[in-house]
């Protein structure tokens, strides 16, 4: 039996391309395992699918001056030890790494054991573990042109990004009637994002009076980010987080707004949704998702706001723009050549293994 070890976490982007790899390795018979952090994201979201899991321990790598600084790497060190003895005892044919940085002990565990590596990067300019692992993996994939500058020669690959098959198989009408919404008003879905909500959360919540009288909302706020005091406004519900459903919200979803995260966004494009994206700012992050969402714009797929420059009235605007030039965009997107990757990576895993 072939064996796959899947690594990758700290966020759901480092996860969801792991899952859409799921199916296809299955279909063709693979055991499936992964290896994330003892109570990251990665876990809750991997268990789901009954896929072995085995936990190590994980510490930040960090650019910055942090007290953590000084035991992080002990936990990087550990987490090492605790993938070597994982690898040896399951005997992969190959490992593939979505990045997080609980993936660089696993990716290095690998190399140790002589197991093949393959690495996938979402963003633009590649992260620090992923750095990390490079000189670790035989293939390094990627979702945009300008990334392969950045990548080791000859070992860069232009794939995009896996997308969920079932994404694509929303339906609109269950999609209503779970949020209680009615055929005669469009849709917007506003997707805050785990990390750095709050803000967007406040502005959609300052202009809901604005949008109510012509859209409905669906806003997917994050964790502890429910705001009792709107939970009755007709036409606008809230949630934490959503999983099986998320493709029939997708489906009648008019307009997205949205974070740039890599994985989003290839997600909004496979989906030919009209969105506005609105990236983490340089000051909370390191500006990958600011040259994500640059990308789609140039490109005609998006309309960006700077987190600096949002407010309720820019947001207004923008979601009247975007909505009465939506056919544009979507002829836009419907053009692209950015297709789901799924088959692509799944060859080249197939080679590698070998």
């Amino acid at each position: 039996m072939k064996r796959i070890v899947l690594t990758g976490g700290g966020t759901a982007g480092h996860v969801t391309p792991n899952i859409a790899l799921l199916p296809k390795l299955q279909d063709l018979g693979y055991k499936i395992d992964y290896i994330g952090s003892y109570d990251g994201i990665e876990k809750k979201l991997i268990e789901s699918y009954e896929i072995p899991y085995h936990g190590i321990s994980s510490g930040k790598l960090r650019r910055y001056f942090d007290v953590k600084n000084f035991t992080d790497p002990l936990k990087v060190l550990k987490g090492y030890g605790q993938a070597i003895r994982i690898l040896k005892k399951l005997k992969p044919n190959i490992v593939f790494s979505k990045g997080g940085f609980v993936s660089v002990p696993v990716v290095l565990a690998a190399r140790h054991c002589k197991i093949p590596v393959m690495i996938h990067e979402s963003d633009i300019t590649p992260g620090l573990a992923n750095k990390l692992a490079f000189s670790s993996a035989m293939k390094v994939c990627c979702n945009f042109p300008e990334t392969l500058q950045y990548l080791p020669e000859g070992k860069a690959v232009l794939t995009g990004s896996p997308i969920r098959d079932e994404l694509m198989k929303g339906d609109r009408v269950q999609a209503l009637n779970f949020c209680g919404f009615t055929v005669k008003k469009p849709i917007i879905m506003v997707i805050g994002g785990r990390i750095g909500s709050v803000y967007i959360n406040q502005i959609v919540r300052e202009a809901l009076t604005e949008l109510l009288e012509k859209f409905q909302i669906i806003h997917l706020c994050g964790k502890g980010n429910i705001d009792e005091a709107f939970s009755q406004v007709r036409g606008y519900v809230q949630y934490e987080y959503i999983k099986d459903e998320l493709k029939d919200l997708f489906a009648a979803s008019d307009l997205v707004v949205s974070r740039a995260g890599a994985n989003a966004i290839c997600e909004l494009l496979a989906l030919h949704k009209p969105n506005i994206l609105i990236p983490l700012s340089a000051a909370a992050s390191r500006g990958d998702q600011i040259l994500n969402a640059r990308s789609f714009e140039k490109q005609g797929f998006s309309y960006v706001i700077e987190e600096e420059k949002l407010t309720k009235e820019v947001l207004l605007q923008a979601v009247n723009k975007v909505y009465e030039d939506r056919g544009t965009y979507r002829r836009a997107m419907e053009k692209s050549d950015q297709m789901d990757s799924v088959e692509t990576i799944i060859r080249l895993i197939e080679k590698e293994a070998k």
